[in-house]
């Protein structure tokens, strides 16, 4: 079978996966192939076991096409999600169900020099451990925080390849292709091919954890900039607080928005005797911290609604300047901030109504992530899809 014929396959795989059922004529439509030669590849698929035939389409009137999908395990994909602190390594099947146990390491990525190494490490252990032929592994999807280069493979802020570049060196250690990409990009992904953005050409997608990240939607695909790196969100200007921020400038929508910050303000609020049944606090333990956060938040606990509130409002008032710049007809709030759930939607709203223009933002949609705290996972995952018919994932011992 020639390279051709297999990416084809790929493609019609890659759709499946997102669409989850598909007509032929579906496919014949997205692939921009004639309906025999999608026919064709098609029935390969089937006769390898690789796509089943999932039942009929609802009627319209005329014969009901035959429906296909993805059998769930013909293949499976390694999710890799990293935040600053902690790395989060799963596998997931072609309906993206989490197989198996997933896997939690405790990595600092800004205290470790030798972090890529480590994950190298543990993404080996953890492909051994799972017992799956590397052949039947899609591939590696990475998110990270950080100014990420998705052409060249490197990460300018963490993940010291040295020389080289971190796909190469990952690819090199696993045998397996390995992608990476910033985490609010890969949010925004998984937001716009599973979550809700879906069919939404103009969509701003708000990363809400120990920064604020974003992640463009602009007709209909992800929106990077010239050099890559846009939307920069938490670094926009709009205190005179005289705090510096992580990027070493001040003021930015990072310092009083944050979830570290949150959690900053909390221990400090109940060291001054404020009332509230959060106990227990450390900033030595934040991801620990966050999560009693947004729980008493949830519950109703008066001051973590507050804090909750006061860092929704500003996340708003920097949306606002996205708006008129940018006119979207979305926002998502994601992200694993989105754990307080519907309280981030009215204060967000407010600082909409002081400081947007009305005309602009009166059809603006404001919700929360259906994905939550799996958005970033989901979105590695995406990535890897999304390349899936591509040359660098044509591989030896895959049989299509």
């Amino acid at each position: 079978m020639s390279d051709r014929q297999v990416l084809y396959k790929k493609s019609l795989i890659k759709h499946l996966y997102f669409s989850r059922e598909l007509s032929c004529a579906d496919l014949s439509l997205l692939t921009e192939k004639s309906l025999p030669h999608t026919s064709k590849a098609l029935y390969e698929l089937v006769e390898n076991g690789q796509v089943v035939e999932s039942g009929y389409a609802s009627s319209t009137g005329g014969r009901r096409p035959q429906m296909y999908s993805l059998k769930p395990d013909i293949m499976y994909i390694i999710s890799v999600a990293m935040d600053q602190f902690v790395t989060r390594i799963g596998l997931l099947d072609m309906y993206n169900r989490f197989v198996g146990e997933q896997k939690e390491i405790a990595l600092d990525l800004s205290a470790s020099p030798d972090a890529l190494q480590q994950l190298g490490t543990n993404l080996v252990d953890f492909i051994r451990e799972t017992g799956i032929e590397k052949e039947r592994i899609a591939g590696i999807g990475i998110g990270m925080p950080g100014f990420v280069d998705v052409t060249k493979g490197v990460n300018y802020s963490f993940l010291d390849a040295g020389h080289g570049n971190i796909t190469d060196y990952l690819e090199m250690l696993t045998g397996v292709p390995v992608l990476i990409d910033n985490d609010s990009s890969l949010i925004a992904l998984a937001e716009l091919r599973l979550g809700a953005a879906r069919n939404r050409p103009n969509a701003m997608v708000i990363n809400i954890g120990w920064g604020i990240g974003l992640g463009m939607i602009l007709d209909g695909g992800l929106f990077r900039g010239e050099s890559g790196f846009a939307g920069e969100f938490s670094h926009i200007p709009l205190f005179t607080n005289n705090k510096i921020c992580n990027c070493g400038k001040m003021g930015c929508l990072e310092t009083e928005t944050s979830l570290s910050v949150i959690a900053e303000k909390a221990i400090t609020g109940i060291r001054e005797g404020r009332t509230t049944q959060m106990k227990d606090l450390s900033m030595d333990n934040l991801e620990e911290t966050f999560r009693k956060i947004m729980d008493a938040a949830v519950k109703g606990d008066k001051y973590a609604v507050e804090l909750v509130s006061q860092a929704a409002y500003h996340i708003g008032r920097g949306v606002a300047i996205l708006i008129h710049i940018l006119n979207p007809g979305l926002i998502v709030l994601s992200g694993r901030g989105a754990l307080a759930g519907r309280l981030w939607l009215a204060p967000v709203q407010q600082a909409l109504n002081e400081h947007c223009i009305p005309k602009i933002a009166e059809h603006i949609e404001i919700t929360i992530s259906p994905l939550g705290y799996e958005a970033e996972r989901l979105g590695a995952a995406a990535l890897v899809m999304e390349h899936f018919d591509e040359k660098k994932f044509l591989r030896k011992g895959q049989h299509l």
